[in-house]
C-alpha cells in the first residue's frame, strides 16, 4: 500500500511541475534560461 502511495504522489508531483513548467507566463523566464549559457561572451574574464 505504502510503496502505491509514494508512486501516487511522485505522479502527481510530476504532473504538476509539467503544468506550471507549460504554462504562458512561464515564457520569458524560459526564455532567459535558454539564453544564459550564450550570454558568458558578455561578460570579461579577469
Amino acid at each position: 500500500m505504502v510503496p502505491g502511495l509514494i508512486t501516487a504522489f511522485l505522479l502527481v508531483l510530476f504532473v504538476g511541475g509539467c503544468v506550471w513548467l507549460w504554462r504562458p507566463g512561464v515564457k520569458p523566464a524560459m526564455d532567459a534560461a535558454a539564453q544564459m549559457p550564450l550570454d558568458d561572451d558578455k561578460e570579461e574574464i579577469a
